[in-house]
């Protein structure tokens, strides 16, 4: 039920948060000399105008596949691994999204690679005239082609850095939240905290491993065009450092914690509330006040700590 609740949760938070995901990737990797967006309004305002509202959706067959895998197996691994470990501590709660993190990698990186790859594709223009990617699955398989496993699998290390402390964040600040606002089963506002909670997992996750995630992104871009700018990750830090300064690890911030919000939220609250209702646990009530919950079986069913 964990990997089930998983997969209808990555759905919906890719279906809100892909857009933001775009101009996050674009900002990243654009050109420094010669910018072609002055922020993340203007980057918005830019790809619609010129490419139309689909250019936001840019790659999203890759991370709606590969995603709703992911969060299958993020959600899937933590649970039963929280169920391994015995007691629901926040250290726990840490080592359980740690893992899950690592493990989800093997699926997270390809589909990155090919999202990014698909988003750069006919930067600024409504219709591409040379399409060198007809879809996510034909973009692996030219990379694959021409570079084999290891083409593929680009980026890899940045991801493992990336997402092992990520998802170990994550659900850490899940589980504090949830404990802290009280997200018992009859709360009338059980679902607003679900959300909030969930939007604050996503924002606090990503500010903990950010600078990481610019570098892989210029990685898995890097030989759009058959030029290739970096010979590895320490590469990649130090002439990015060299020719922008230590502000390169914020590019793309704005508007990845404008969809880490709402992304993370809709997420987490759909997961918890899946995993409820199949669990058999009552949901919230819109007529009568909270009945707070004092054992602590019920307790671990009702919030995301015990997922």
């Amino acid at each position: 039920m964990d990997f089930l609740a998983g997969c209808i949760g990555g759905a919906a938070g890719v279906l809100v948060g892909h857009p933001f995901d775009t101009v996050k990737v674009r900002l990243q990797v654009q050109n420094v000399d010669k910018p072609l967006y002055r922020g993340t309004y203007h980057c918005f305002q830019s790809i619609v105008r010129q490419e139309s509202m689909f250019g936001l959706y840019k790659g999203i067959g890759s991370p709606m596949m590969g995603l709703t895998f992911v969060n299958a197996i993020v959600f899937g691994v933590q649970g039963n691994t929280m169920r391994y470990l015995g007691h629901d501590t926040p250290m726990n709660q840490f080592l359980a999204g740690a893992a899950a993190g690592a493990i989800q990698c093997v699926i997270c990186c390809p589909m990155e690679l090919a999202k990014t790859r698909m988003q750069m594709q006919g930067t600024g223009e409504k219709k591409s005239k040379r399409k060198l990617y007809k879809n996510s699955l034909d973009c692996l398989a030219h990379i694959y082609k021409r570079e084999g496993l290891r083409g593929v699998n680009r980026g890899m290390v940045t991801t493992l850095i990336r997402e092992t402390p990520c998802f170990g964040v994550y659900f850490l600040t899940y589980d504090i939240l949830t404990r802290s606002i009280g997200c018992e089963p009859g709360d009338r506002y059980m679902i607003p905290k679900l959300l909030f909670a969930g939007g604050m997992s996503g924002v606090t996750c990503w500010l903990s491993t950010y600078p990481v995630d610019v570098i892989k992104s210029r990685l898995q871009a890097d030989g759009v065009g058959g030029v290739y700018q970096y010979s590895s990750i320490a590469d990649c830090v130090r002439k990015s450092v060299k020719r922008e300064g230590l502000i390169v690890f914020t590019r793309g911030l704005t508007s990845t914690l404008l969809r880490a919000f709402p992304v993370n939220a809709v997420t987490f609250a759909t997961v918890t509330l899946v995993l409820m209702y199949a669990r058999g646990v009552e949901g919230p009530k819109d007529s009568e006040p909270a009945t707070p919950v004092t054992t602590h079986h019920t307790q671990q069913q009702a919030q995301a700590s015990s997922l």
